[in-house]
């Protein structure tokens, strides 16, 4: 056994202890450094798990293309383990500081999805502290088979993730970028739908595909490709931005871990909102600052002391609502729902992603080998008068459940119990609940995931 792995064997044990030290009236939430949820929690008695020792690249073994993570681990860390092997995850979450275990207890997407899928399809085992306070290690061809596939989208209701193998693919140095620009969502739909499942566009093969709709009649599908050399490499950590450069030229180069978090330094495009994109703050303001985990610190300091909300009124503005979002809708549909999105909520941009699931994995129904498309957007929109906090996320809720589409459930949810369930598969998530968590030690998925405990 490894050093590193003795030091995980220890790190279990102190966490499987301190669960078991936990009082039964108390919820147990793991302490993190940071977040990437936007579920702001309403108070309540809860005991906190530290997972500080938890968050290592325990190995990578280039030679099986495999790593060995603990759950707490960063993909930004995981990348700087496995990109001197030539390797990646097959699935690289945009942000640096989401965790292996929370991609795959939650959900995660990125430009490779529309091959690769979620990030939780590349795993091959995950190491769980169950809600009866067990560690048992989940296989798809075990004896916890079941658990392995309902962890997925269950947010930390069914166990917490402690080790996790993952599957890496090889990478080259470089990605090339092309940006296509369309301004009908319905023809730019049927161009992503045509490249995903081919692969290959002007006869050269495709790696990466996403896009950006900035208006109705503007909008772009970026495809990368692997290089092994480039002509010139640009840099969107200091003062260029990323998501400008997609109207401003057709071709770019990036190397390929800028490629990987080309959206982390200006959160996408959300940090407009503290002004980071104004020449000069973003002259003064350090680069090591202008990262995703800084802003979402900023959205939670201000959520605390309401500063935004204080001024918007002495200004004499509406009441705003947060519209922090992802949905997946069947691509055939995605028109639509830009449409409506764009008719109703009139929030841009809106980032949109292909995806394509391998297999139906069982709290998050998707059809397998059919292509999605994820449009994110994330932002507050002025209420109508007469409106109340939830009207806008109400909508949303029910559009993309009209046009056969999912909602993550990392943010606000509104959704009846008996709604919820229908749709997130009840049917497959209790009886796991009652084998893992027959006490209910853990909260469920709906008073999580709805309720917001």
């Amino acid at each position: 056994m490894t050093t590193k792995m003795s030091t995980h064997r220890r790190a279990v044990e102190q966490i499987r202890q301190s669960y078991a030290e936990i009082p039964g009236d108390a919820a147990p939430r793991l302490a993190k450094s940071t977040s990437n949820l936007f579920r702001f929690r309403d108070g309540g008695r809860t005991a906190k798990l530290s997972a500080r020792d938890l968050a290592e690249v325990i190995s990578v073994d280039p030679e099986t293309m495999t790593a060995e993570v603990q759950g707490m681990t960063t993909y930004e860390h995981l990348v700087d383990a496995t990109l001197p092997h030539g390797l990646m995850p097959y699935v690289v979450p945009q942000l640096k500081t989401i965790t292996l275990g929370g991609a795959v207890t939650g959900l995660g997407i990125e430009s490779t999805s529309f091959r690769d899928g979620l990030p939780h399809e590349s795993v091959e085992e995950l190491e769980i502290l169950t809600g009866d306070g067990r560690v048992v290690v989940a296989r798809d061809d075990n004896e916890h088979r079941e658990l392995f596939r309902a962890f997925p989208n269950s947010y930390g209701t069914l166990g917490y993730a402690l080790r996790i193998r993952i599957k890496l693919r090889k990478v080259r140095p470089y990605v090339h970028l092309t940006h296509l620009k369309f301004t009908d969502a319905g023809k730019c739909m049927l161009a992503m739908q045509e490249i995903s499942e081919s692969m290959v566009h002007d006869g050269e093969s495709v790696d990466f595909i996403d896009g950006v709709f900035f208006e109705p009649g503007e909008m772009y599908i970026t495809l990368g490709r692997f290089a092994d050399r480039a002509p010139y490499v640009s840099d969107y950590t200091g003062m260029r931005i990323y998501y400008q450069s997609i109207r401003q030229r057709s071709r770019d180069w990036l190397t390929v871990r800028d490629y990987l978090w080309r959206w982390d330094t200006d959160w996408f495009w959300c940090s407009r909102a503290f002004g980071v994109q104004q020449p000069v703050v973003r002259s003064l303001m350090p680069r090591r600052w202008m990262r995703s985990d800084v802003y979402r610190r900023l959205v939670a300091l201000d959520r605390k002391h309401g500063v935004t909300a204080r001024v918007d009124r002495w200004r004499g503005l509406p009441v705003s609502e947060s519209v922090i979002q992802d949905v997946e809708v069947p691509v055939e549909r995605g028109a639509e729902f830009l449409e409506f999105f764009h008719d109703k909520v009139g929030m841009t941009p809106v980032w949109m992603c292909p995806l394509r699931a391998a297999s139906r994995w069982p709290l998050y129904p998707l059809e397998p080998g059919k292509l999605y498309v994820n449009f994110g957007f994330w932002g507050m929109v002025p209420l109508p008068r007469g409106q109340f906090d939830g009207y806008y996320n109400r909508l949303i809720e029910h559009s993309v459940h009209e046009l056969d589409g999912h909602k993550s459930l990392y943010s606000t949810s509104f959704y009846a119990r008996e709604r919820f369930w229908q749709l997130y598969n009840g049917d497959a998530y209790w009886p796991v609940k009652r084998d893992y968590d027959p006490n209910g030690r853990l909260l469920d998925l709906y008073e999580k995931c709805v309720r917001g405990r």
